[in-house]
């Protein structure tokens, strides 16, 4: 068993979660109630696309776990699950880049995506 990617399948999971549970709680539902009171239709129409894509999001992140979790219970990777490793890895390093980058270092999302991207290049070595 692949012990960096169990890891790194447990943090994608618990990002996931996070992002979903505390997003709709902190960021989803007061802005609704904040766009609720705007005479602005278009901007109160948006909510619901704004609402899904952020869940997909997560949805997204927890197949990416998953995908972890079934390479770290495989003894020898073929390589195509080495290129799907890689490329996760490169994609949560880019992640990791927008988050430092979009947030100035003050939302700790890109510490968790530099811990997967490492996790995940280094088990595909």
């Amino acid at each position: 068993m692949n012990s960096y990617l169990m890891v790194a399948g447990l943090l994608t999971v618990l990002m996931a979660v996070v992002h979903s549970m505390l997003g709709e709680r902190l960021i989803l539902r007061p802005l609704a109630r904040q766009i609720q009171h705007t005479p602005n239709k278009l901007l109160q129409s948006r909510l619901p696309t704004l609402r899904f894509t952020w869940h997909i999001t997560s949805i997204l992140g927890l197949a990416m776990a998953w995908l972890f979790f079934d390479c770290a219970q495989q003894t020898n990777l073929a390589a195509s699950q080495i290129t799907l490793l890689r490329t996760s890895s490169i994609a949560f390093l880019l992640c990791f880049g927008v988050a430092l980058l979009g947030s100035r270092a003050k939302h700790p999302s890109w510490l968790v995506f530099l811990i997967i991207a490492g996790l995940t290049w280094l088990s595909a070595s």
